[in-house]
C-alpha cells in the first residue's frame, strides 16, 4: 500500500511539473525569406485616376448631373439645385437625397460648404448630414462662432461622439470629409455580432478615430440595432433654409 501511495505522489508531482513548464519559444528564423509574403499581390490603383479621383472609385457626383442619386421621399428625381460651379445646394423642403446604389463598408470622400448668408444660431445654421447606410450620421454644420451641443457639432457622429478637434475652415469655404466606414454585422437571428465603426478626417485632420457605433444615430432616444444589410448613402435636407452645398463626391467599396 505504501508503494502505491508513493507512486501516486510521484506521478502527481511529475504532472504538476509538466503543467507549469513553459512551452518552448518558436525558433527565430535565420533566413529573411522565411518572413516574406509574395501573394496575393495588391491591386494597383491610380490615386489621381479621374481628375484626382482614385481609379477604383465610383464617382457619385461631379457637378454635371444627378444620375447616381434619387429623392429619399419617393425615389423620384432629385430636386436640389445644380450650380454652375460644379456643386449642388440643398433646395429647402424638397427632402433628403440618397444614392441609387446600396453600399456596405466604404471609403467616402465629399466636400461641403456652409452658407455665409445663414446667420441662424445653433443647429439651424447650415445644418445637413452625411448618412452611411441611411442610418449613421456624420454631422454637417457651421460652428464658426456658433456654439451647440458638442455631439451635434460639425464632424460629430450625431448624438454619439464629439469630434476630437474643431477643424472647420471659415464660413463659406469648402470643407472636406474623408470617411472610412465599416458596416456592422448581424447573425442569422438579427443579433448584432460586430459594431460598425467610423473614422473621419476633416480637412486632412483626424476628428473621429475608429469610433465604434452604438447603433443608429437618433435625434430622440437611444441608438437602435435592428439588423440590416447594404443601404444607400444619404445627404440631408434639414428643412430650415440651410443653404449647404456639396461637390466632388466619390466612394470606394471596401
Amino acid at each position: 500500500m505504501k508503494k502505491i501511495i508513493i507512486c501516486v505522489f510521484v506521478s502527481l508531482a511529475f504532472l504538476s511539473c509538466q503543467q507549469t513548464q513553459k512551452p518552448k519559444a518558436e525558433v527565430e528564423p535565420t533566413d529573411p525569406k522565411a518572413t516574406e509574403i509574395w501573394k496575393p499581390i495588391p491591386l494597383k490603383v491610380d490615386p489621381t485616376g479621374n481628375n484626382g479621383v482614385p481609379s477604383d472609385a465610383i464617382i457619385l457626383f461631379d457637378g454635371s448631373h444627378f444620375d447616381e442619386w434619387e429623392s429619399s421621399i419617393d425615389q423620384g428625381p432629385v430636386q436640389w439645385i445644380l450650380n454652375d460651379d460644379g456643386s449642388t445646394t440643398v433646395k429647402d423642403k424638397t427632402g433628403d437625397i440618397q444614392t441609387k446604389r446600396s453600399f456596405g463598408s466604404v471609403q467616402l470622400h465629399l466636400e461641403w460648404r456652409s452658407n455665409p448668408d445663414n446667420k441662424a444660431k445653433g443647429q439651424a445654421r447650415s445644418n445637413s448630414g452625411v448618412f452611411l447606410q441611411n442610418r449613421y450620421e456624420v454631422q454637417v454644420l457651421d460652428n464658426n462662432e456658433n456654439s451647440t451641443y458638442v455631439n451635434g457639432q460639425a464632424a460629430s457622429i450625431y448624438k454619439q461622439s464629439a469630434p476630437l478637434v474643431m477643424a472647420a475652415v471659415p464660413t463659406g469655404e469648402w470643407n472636406t470629409y474623408d470617411i472610412i466606414f465599416r458596416a456592422p454585422e448581424f447573425d442569422a437571428k438579427g443579433t448584432k455580432i460586430k459594431s460598425g465603426t467610423i473614422t473621419v478626417l476633416q480637412n486632412g485632420i483626424l476628428v473621429q478615430d475608429h469610433f465604434e457605433l452604438q447603433g443608429t444615430t437618433e435625434y430622440i432616444g437611444w441608438p437602435k440595432n435592428k439588423a440590416h444589410g447594404p443601404a444607400p448613402i444619404k445627404l440631408q435636407d434639414h428643412q430650415d433654409q440651410s443653404g449647404v452645398s456639396y461637390r466632388n463626391i466619390w466612394v470606394r467599396e471596401l
